[in-house]
Protein backbone atom coordinates (compact mmCIF):
# COMPACT_ATOMS: atom_id res chain seq x y z
CA UNK A 1 0.00 0.00 0.00
CA UNK A 2 1.28 3.43 -0.92
CA UNK A 3 1.94 5.85 1.94
CA UNK A 4 -0.48 8.33 0.35
CA UNK A 5 -3.23 5.72 0.53
CA UNK A 6 -3.25 5.52 4.32
CA UNK A 7 -5.79 8.01 5.68
CA UNK A 8 -7.53 6.14 8.49
CA UNK A 9 -4.73 6.78 10.96
CA UNK A 10 -5.77 10.42 10.93
CA UNK A 11 -9.29 9.78 12.15
CA UNK A 12 -9.08 6.59 14.20
CA UNK A 13 -9.93 8.35 17.49
CA UNK A 14 -13.01 10.44 18.37
CA UNK A 15 -10.86 13.47 19.15
CA UNK A 16 -8.80 13.24 15.97
CA UNK A 17 -12.05 12.84 14.02
CA UNK A 18 -13.22 16.16 15.43
CA UNK A 19 -10.01 17.80 14.18
CA UNK A 20 -11.01 17.04 10.59
CA UNK A 21 -13.66 19.77 10.70
CA UNK A 22 -12.82 23.27 9.52
CA UNK A 23 -15.43 24.59 11.96
CA UNK A 24 -17.42 22.91 14.73
CA UNK A 25 -20.91 23.65 16.03
CA UNK A 26 -21.12 25.94 19.05
CA UNK A 27 -24.06 27.46 20.90
CA UNK A 28 -23.24 30.92 19.56
CA UNK A 29 -23.88 29.65 16.00
CA UNK A 30 -27.52 28.83 16.76
CA UNK A 31 -30.43 31.25 16.34
CA UNK A 32 -33.83 30.08 17.57
CA UNK A 33 -36.92 31.06 15.51
CA UNK A 34 -39.88 31.81 17.78
CA UNK A 35 -43.49 32.78 17.07
CA UNK A 36 -45.02 35.64 19.03
CA UNK A 37 -48.76 36.16 18.83
CA UNK A 38 -51.01 39.02 19.88
CA UNK A 39 -52.69 37.09 22.69
CA UNK A 40 -50.34 38.06 25.55
CA UNK A 41 -51.04 34.88 27.52
CA UNK A 42 -50.90 32.43 24.63
CA UNK A 43 -49.10 29.11 24.61
CA UNK A 44 -50.48 27.26 21.61
CA UNK A 45 -48.79 24.09 20.35
CA UNK A 46 -48.29 23.85 16.58
CA UNK A 47 -49.25 20.32 15.44
CA UNK A 48 -47.32 20.44 12.16
CA UNK A 49 -44.18 21.74 13.90
CA UNK A 50 -43.55 19.29 16.76
CA UNK A 51 -42.32 20.83 19.98
CA UNK A 52 -42.91 24.41 18.81
CA UNK A 53 -45.62 26.83 19.90
CA UNK A 54 -47.02 30.32 19.49
CA UNK A 55 -46.20 32.41 22.55
CA UNK A 56 -47.66 35.57 24.05
CA UNK A 57 -45.41 38.26 25.49
CA UNK A 58 -46.49 37.40 29.04
CA UNK A 59 -45.12 33.88 28.54
CA UNK A 60 -41.69 34.91 27.27
CA UNK A 61 -39.96 34.78 30.64
CA UNK A 62 -41.03 31.22 31.45
CA UNK A 63 -40.37 30.10 27.86
CA UNK A 64 -36.95 31.64 27.26
CA UNK A 65 -35.63 31.74 30.82
CA UNK A 66 -34.56 28.08 31.00
CA UNK A 67 -33.04 28.26 27.51
CA UNK A 68 -31.00 31.35 28.35
CA UNK A 69 -29.63 29.53 31.40
CA UNK A 70 -28.55 26.70 29.06
CA UNK A 71 -26.69 29.13 26.83
CA UNK A 72 -29.20 30.47 24.30
CA UNK A 73 -27.49 33.37 22.55
CA UNK A 74 -29.94 34.59 19.91
CA UNK A 75 -33.53 34.45 18.71
CA UNK A 76 -35.39 35.60 15.61
CA UNK A 77 -38.96 36.79 16.12
CA UNK A 78 -41.91 36.12 13.84
CA UNK A 79 -45.15 37.95 14.53
CA UNK A 80 -48.40 35.99 14.40
CA UNK A 81 -51.25 38.52 14.52
CA UNK A 82 -54.65 36.91 15.04
CA UNK A 83 -56.72 39.88 16.19
CA UNK A 84 -55.60 42.80 14.05
CA UNK A 85 -57.29 44.22 10.97
CA UNK A 86 -55.10 43.44 7.98
CA UNK A 87 -54.93 45.58 4.84
CA UNK A 88 -53.16 45.82 1.51
CA UNK A 89 -49.98 47.44 2.84
CA UNK A 90 -49.54 45.43 6.05
CA UNK A 91 -50.20 48.34 8.38
CA UNK A 92 -50.18 46.19 11.57
CA UNK A 93 -46.60 45.03 10.90
CA UNK A 94 -45.05 47.93 12.81
CA UNK A 95 -47.85 48.62 15.26
CA UNK A 96 -46.11 49.71 18.51
CA UNK A 97 -48.56 47.54 20.44
CA UNK A 98 -48.10 44.59 18.07
CA UNK A 99 -46.49 41.32 19.15
CA UNK A 100 -43.03 41.82 17.62
CA UNK A 101 -42.27 45.26 19.04
CA UNK A 102 -43.67 44.31 22.45
CA UNK A 103 -41.58 41.11 22.42
CA UNK A 104 -38.40 42.99 21.49
CA UNK A 105 -38.83 45.33 24.43
CA UNK A 106 -39.72 42.49 26.81
CA UNK A 107 -36.72 40.37 25.86
CA UNK A 108 -34.38 43.37 26.09
CA UNK A 109 -35.71 43.97 29.59
CA UNK A 110 -35.67 40.35 30.81
CA UNK A 111 -32.63 38.96 29.00
CA UNK A 112 -30.23 41.77 28.04
CA UNK A 113 -27.58 39.29 26.89
CA UNK A 114 -29.84 37.74 24.22
CA UNK A 115 -29.31 38.92 20.65
CA UNK A 116 -32.66 39.73 19.04
CA UNK A 117 -33.30 39.51 15.31
CA UNK A 118 -36.66 40.35 13.77
CA UNK A 119 -37.95 38.78 10.60
CA UNK A 120 -39.22 41.59 8.38
CA UNK A 121 -42.04 40.72 6.00
CA UNK A 122 -45.58 41.82 5.26
CA UNK A 123 -47.23 38.48 4.53
CA UNK A 124 -48.51 37.91 8.08
CA UNK A 125 -50.08 41.38 8.06
CA UNK A 126 -51.51 41.88 4.57
CA UNK A 127 -55.09 41.03 3.70
CA UNK A 128 -53.88 39.12 0.62
CA UNK A 129 -51.03 37.24 2.34
CA UNK A 130 -48.34 38.28 -0.11
CA UNK A 131 -44.99 39.70 0.97
CA UNK A 132 -45.34 43.12 -0.66
CA UNK A 133 -47.76 45.70 -1.97
CA UNK A 134 -49.70 44.73 -5.10
CA UNK A 135 -50.66 46.33 -8.36
CA UNK A 136 -54.36 46.30 -9.27
CA UNK A 137 -53.78 43.14 -11.30
CA UNK A 138 -52.40 41.29 -8.29
CA UNK A 139 -48.72 41.43 -9.24
CA UNK A 140 -46.01 42.77 -6.95
CA UNK A 141 -45.35 46.51 -6.99
CA UNK A 142 -41.66 46.48 -6.08
CA UNK A 143 -40.89 50.13 -5.31
CA UNK A 144 -43.57 50.78 -2.65
CA UNK A 145 -43.05 47.25 -1.35
CA UNK A 146 -39.35 47.93 -0.63
CA UNK A 147 -40.23 51.27 0.92
CA UNK A 148 -42.82 49.71 3.21
CA UNK A 149 -40.46 46.89 4.23
CA UNK A 150 -37.88 49.53 5.11
CA UNK A 151 -40.41 51.35 7.32
CA UNK A 152 -41.13 48.14 9.22
CA UNK A 153 -37.45 47.27 9.60
CA UNK A 154 -36.70 50.74 10.96
CA UNK A 155 -39.53 50.44 13.49
CA UNK A 156 -38.09 47.16 14.78
CA UNK A 157 -34.61 48.67 15.02
CA UNK A 158 -35.95 51.69 16.89
CA UNK A 159 -37.74 49.33 19.30
CA UNK A 160 -34.39 47.76 20.17
CA UNK A 161 -33.82 44.88 17.75
CA UNK A 162 -30.15 44.10 17.29
CA UNK A 163 -30.81 42.78 13.79
CA UNK A 164 -33.46 43.15 11.10
CA UNK A 165 -33.86 40.31 8.61
CA UNK A 166 -36.01 40.96 5.52
CA UNK A 167 -37.43 37.70 4.15
CA UNK A 168 -39.75 39.20 1.53
CA UNK A 169 -37.41 38.91 -1.48
CA UNK A 170 -38.53 42.27 -2.90
CA UNK A 171 -36.08 43.86 -5.33
CA UNK A 172 -34.19 46.76 -3.77
CA UNK A 173 -35.24 46.23 -0.19
CA UNK A 174 -31.70 45.87 1.22
CA UNK A 175 -30.65 49.27 -0.09
CA UNK A 176 -33.94 50.78 1.12
CA UNK A 177 -33.50 49.36 4.63
CA UNK A 178 -29.84 50.31 4.88
CA UNK A 179 -30.64 53.85 3.76
CA UNK A 180 -33.44 54.10 6.33
CA UNK A 181 -31.21 52.82 9.14
CA UNK A 182 -28.44 55.25 8.26
CA UNK A 183 -30.90 58.13 8.00
CA UNK A 184 -32.19 57.39 11.50
CA UNK A 185 -28.71 57.12 12.99
CA UNK A 186 -28.94 53.34 13.33
CA UNK A 187 -26.74 52.27 10.43
CA UNK A 188 -23.94 51.27 12.77
CA UNK A 189 -26.21 50.05 15.57
CA UNK A 190 -28.42 47.47 13.85
CA UNK A 191 -27.30 44.51 11.76
CA UNK A 192 -28.96 43.87 8.41
CA UNK A 193 -29.27 40.15 7.69
CA UNK A 194 -30.67 39.47 4.24
CA UNK A 195 -32.59 36.40 3.16
CA UNK A 196 -30.59 36.74 -0.06
CA UNK A 197 -31.24 33.36 -1.66
CA UNK A 198 -34.72 32.36 -0.51
CA UNK A 199 -36.22 29.71 -2.75
CA UNK A 200 -39.86 29.00 -3.58
CA UNK A 201 -39.75 25.74 -1.65
CA UNK A 202 -42.30 23.13 -0.66
CA UNK A 203 -40.68 23.02 2.78
CA UNK A 204 -42.46 26.06 4.25
CA UNK A 205 -45.80 24.38 4.97
CA UNK A 206 -45.51 24.00 8.76
CA UNK A 207 -44.26 27.58 9.07
CA UNK A 208 -47.24 28.94 7.16
CA UNK A 209 -49.46 26.93 9.47
CA UNK A 210 -47.65 28.40 12.48
CA UNK A 211 -47.64 31.99 11.24
CA UNK A 212 -50.89 32.03 9.29
CA UNK A 213 -49.03 33.48 6.34
CA UNK A 214 -50.22 31.50 3.31
CA UNK A 215 -51.20 33.76 0.38
CA UNK A 216 -54.94 34.05 -0.25
CA UNK A 217 -54.39 33.61 -3.98
CA UNK A 218 -51.59 32.58 -6.30
CA UNK A 219 -48.11 31.80 -5.02
CA UNK A 220 -44.76 33.48 -4.39
CA UNK A 221 -42.86 32.11 -7.35
CA UNK A 222 -42.45 35.52 -8.97
CA UNK A 223 -40.34 36.82 -6.07
CA UNK A 224 -38.95 33.79 -4.27
CA UNK A 225 -36.27 32.06 -6.35
CA UNK A 226 -36.95 29.04 -8.57
CA UNK A 227 -35.36 25.91 -7.01
CA UNK A 228 -33.30 25.36 -10.16
CA UNK A 229 -31.93 28.91 -10.27
CA UNK A 230 -28.29 28.59 -9.22
CA UNK A 231 -27.13 31.56 -11.28
CA UNK A 232 -30.02 33.74 -10.12
CA UNK A 233 -29.18 32.89 -6.51
CA UNK A 234 -25.57 33.91 -7.05
CA UNK A 235 -26.72 37.21 -8.57
CA UNK A 236 -29.10 37.87 -5.67
CA UNK A 237 -26.33 37.24 -3.14
CA UNK A 238 -23.97 39.60 -4.94
CA UNK A 239 -26.70 42.25 -5.23
CA UNK A 240 -27.42 42.18 -1.51
CA UNK A 241 -23.72 42.39 -0.65
CA UNK A 242 -23.49 45.47 -2.86
CA UNK A 243 -26.63 47.00 -1.32
CA UNK A 244 -25.26 46.82 2.23
CA UNK A 245 -26.27 43.49 3.79
CA UNK A 246 -24.18 42.64 6.86
CA UNK A 247 -25.10 38.93 6.88
CA UNK A 248 -26.14 36.77 3.93
CA UNK A 249 -28.68 33.95 4.33
CA UNK A 250 -29.68 30.96 2.23
CA UNK A 251 -33.12 29.40 2.80
CA UNK A 252 -33.96 26.47 2.93
CA UNK A 253 -30.67 24.84 3.87
CA UNK A 254 -30.31 21.12 3.23
CA UNK A 255 -31.53 21.01 -0.41
CA UNK A 256 -29.39 24.06 -1.20
CA UNK A 257 -25.95 23.20 0.20
CA UNK A 258 -24.43 24.05 -3.18
CA UNK A 259 -25.88 27.56 -2.90
CA UNK A 260 -24.48 27.88 0.62
CA UNK A 261 -21.06 26.88 -0.73
CA UNK A 262 -21.42 29.44 -3.54
CA UNK A 263 -22.40 32.13 -1.01
CA UNK A 264 -19.33 31.31 1.09
CA UNK A 265 -17.21 32.21 -1.96
CA UNK A 266 -19.22 35.17 -3.26
CA UNK A 267 -19.59 36.79 0.17
CA UNK A 268 -16.39 35.41 1.69
CA UNK A 269 -15.96 38.40 3.99
CA UNK A 270 -19.51 38.21 5.38
CA UNK A 271 -21.04 35.96 8.03
CA UNK A 272 -23.15 33.34 6.28
CA UNK A 273 -26.46 32.14 7.68
CA UNK A 274 -28.83 29.40 6.64
CA UNK A 275 -32.34 28.54 7.79
CA UNK A 276 -33.18 24.93 8.52
CA UNK A 277 -36.81 25.60 7.75
CA UNK A 278 -39.96 24.12 9.23
CA UNK A 279 -40.34 21.35 6.66
CA UNK A 280 -36.72 20.27 7.07
CA UNK A 281 -37.14 20.14 10.84
CA UNK A 282 -40.48 18.30 10.61
CA UNK A 283 -39.00 15.71 8.22
CA UNK A 284 -36.10 14.95 10.55
CA UNK A 285 -38.49 14.56 13.50
CA UNK A 286 -40.89 12.39 11.48
CA UNK A 287 -38.10 10.11 10.31
CA UNK A 288 -36.86 9.64 13.86
CA UNK A 289 -40.36 8.86 15.10
CA UNK A 290 -40.68 6.27 12.32
CA UNK A 291 -37.49 4.60 13.47
CA UNK A 292 -35.52 5.49 10.35
CA UNK A 293 -32.66 7.01 12.40
CA UNK A 294 -31.79 8.45 15.79
CA UNK A 295 -33.07 12.04 16.17
CA UNK A 296 -29.95 13.49 17.76
CA UNK A 297 -27.60 11.81 15.31
CA UNK A 298 -29.56 13.03 12.29
CA UNK A 299 -30.00 16.54 13.68
CA UNK A 300 -26.24 16.84 14.07
CA UNK A 301 -25.62 15.38 10.63
CA UNK A 302 -27.89 17.88 8.93
CA UNK A 303 -26.55 20.93 10.77
CA UNK A 304 -22.93 19.85 10.41
CA UNK A 305 -23.45 19.55 6.64
CA UNK A 306 -24.49 23.21 6.63
CA UNK A 307 -21.40 24.19 8.58
CA UNK A 308 -19.26 22.12 6.22
CA UNK A 309 -20.77 24.03 3.28
CA UNK A 310 -19.70 27.32 4.88
CA UNK A 311 -22.35 28.54 7.34
CA UNK A 312 -21.40 30.43 10.47
CA UNK A 313 -24.97 30.98 11.73
CA UNK A 314 -27.82 28.45 11.66
CA UNK A 315 -31.48 29.23 12.27
CA UNK A 316 -33.01 26.00 13.53
CA UNK A 317 -35.94 24.77 15.59
CA UNK A 318 -33.55 22.21 17.08
CA UNK A 319 -31.82 24.98 19.05
CA UNK A 320 -33.29 23.96 22.45
CA UNK A 321 -32.13 20.35 21.95
CA UNK A 322 -28.68 21.44 20.78
CA UNK A 323 -28.27 23.53 23.94
CA UNK A 324 -28.54 20.25 25.86
CA UNK A 325 -26.69 18.04 23.39
CA UNK A 326 -23.67 20.36 23.21
CA UNK A 327 -23.25 20.07 27.00
CA UNK A 328 -23.12 16.28 26.95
Amino acid sequence: MEISSVLQGGYQHPLSRSWQAKRTLTKSMLMYPIFITDDPDAHVEIPSLPGQARWGVNKIEEFLGPLVKKGLKSVILFGVPLKCEKDGKGTPADDPSGPVILAVKKIRELFPSVYIACDVCLCEYTSHGHCGILHADGTINSVPSAARIAEVALSYAQAGAHCVAPSDMMDGRIKAIKTALIGAGLGNKCTLMSYSAKFASSLYGPFRDAAGSAPSFGDRKCYQLPPTAKGLARRAIQRDVNEGADIIMVKPALPYLDIIADAAQIASDHPLACYQVSGEYAMVVAGARAGVYDLRTMAFETVESMIRAGCTLILTYFTPQFLDWLDE
